[in-house]
This record gives C-alpha cells, sequence and structure tokens, in this order.
C-alpha cells in the first residue's frame, strides 16, 4: 500500500496566494494602524461666569448642524486658500457638533438663571429652541488665529417661529500650530462665544408657554 501526493503547480501557488490576499492585506493594515501612537484626546470646557436674566423660561438646545469637514472629532487647519488639512496628534472628545451641543447646555447651567435647559431628546417641554450652525471651528494660517463662528436662532417651540437671530464670531490667537496650541485656542474661543449666546438669549424678550395658552380660544359651554 503506497500514499500518493500531488505537488502544487505554480499555477495552484497563485491561486492560494490571491484567496489569502484581502486577509494579508487587512492585516498588514491593522498592524500599521496600531504601530503609531494614539493621538491625545481633547475635551473643550463650559465657562461658569453668571449672567443674570431670563430666569423663568425653559430653553431646548438643538446638536448644531454642520458641514461633513466639521462633524467629525477632527481638528482642522485651515489656510488663506480654503484649502482645509487634519492636524494630527490630537482629536476631540467627541463628535465635534455634539460635544459643542453638550457643553453650550452646561454653560447654560453654570452661567445662566433660566429655569431649564436640556437637549430635544430629553422629552422636556420648552418655551424656546436654540437651532444653531457651526460655521467655522479652525485654526485659520498663516495669522494662526483659532476662528469660532456660530450662527443661532431662538424659535418659539409652541409654534415653531423664529424669535431672533444672530451670528456669534471669536477670534483667538494661537502660539503654534499643532493640535494641544489649536485645542486651547479654540476652547478659549469656543467660551467667548458661548457666553455670548447665554448672554444674548438671557437678555432677549422670549416667549413663554403660558402666554400662548391666555391668547388661546375659550370653547363654547
Amino acid at each position: 500500500m503506497y500514499r500518493s501526493s500531488v505537488l502544487p503547480t505554480p499555477t495552484d501557488r497563485v491561486r492560494s496566494l490571491l484567496r489569502l490576499s484581502p486577509v494579508v492585506v487587512l492585516a498588514m493594515v491593522a498592524a500599521a494602524c496600531s504601530s503609531g501612537p494614539a493621538p491625545t484626546t481633547y475635551d473643550l470646557s463650559a465657562p461658569t461666569t453668571r449672567i443674570r436674566g431670563a430666569s423663568g423660561v425653559q430653553v431646548l438646545v438643538n446638536e448644531p448642524a454642520a458641514l461633513q469637514a466639521l462633524s467629525t472629532q477632527q481638528i482642522i487647519v485651515k489656510d488663506a486658500s480654503g484649502t482645509i488639512t487634519f492636524l494630527g496628534g490630537g482629536q476631540w472628545a467627541d463628535n465635534l457638533p455634539r460635544l459643542i451641543q453638550t457643553r453650550l447646555i452646561n454653560t447654560f447651567e453654570n452661567a445662566s438663571q433660566i429655569r431649564g435647559v436640556s437637549r430635544p431628546s430629553s422629552g422636556a417641554v420648552a418655551d424656546v429652541q436654540l437651532v444653531s450652525e457651526l460655521r467655522r471651528f479652525e485654526v485659520a494660517t498663516p495669522g494662526n488665529e483659532a476662528v469660532v463662528e456660530i450662527a443661532v436662532k431662538i424659535v418659539n417651540d409652541a409654534n415653531g417661529r423664529i424669535v431672533n437671530g444672530r451670528i456669534f464670531r471669536a477670534q483667538v490667537p494661537v502660539a503654534a500650530v499643532d493640535a494641544a496650541n489649536a485645542a486651547r485656542g479654540l476652547d478659549e474661543a469656543l467660551s467667548i462665544v458661548m457666553l455670548d449666546i447665554v448672554r444674548w438669549v438671557s437678555t432677549s424678550r422670549l416667549p413663554r408657554r403660558e402666554e400662548v395658552g391666555q391668547t388661546a380660544s375659550i370653547p363654547p359651554a
């Protein structure tokens, strides 16, 4: 009794390599991704300066709308021609619009006398909603400035009408175009903008749901 063996031909070897190549490529990509240092994660802060006014209002803060380049965790650098690059070595602690929404809510809680502030997903009944668009959140070169620009509208929650609108902008110089300095400058610029938003909302004449109810018609007996 004997055992026969068939040696693989060169064609068989090529076919085997082709079958294995996707696995090999994925392994190489995974190894390359894991070999580099992890980026430093940066958070954004919420100011605590006290602001007077609008103590009886309840506000819902929506997540800012933003272009795709701003809807990431990447730190953006934009040059004078408008070219966007992502700064290596650092990232935000969360998707940027969601992180800004959280810190703006925190700023209202820390700084204002507003009765209640929350997200629309909370199910809370509010007097007004803040609808916003994140227009700029970048380090601008060659001037090396952290630039934050947010457009905000106050919307009557009872009927959807826009009560007021304004664009808020702040610029802060950065010492160097690296992750640490960029994060520090953008955090400072955002703090200025958020305090301006809270001050604006707190000093505006805002509709109340009670006022809407008072104008409703009384049904016949």
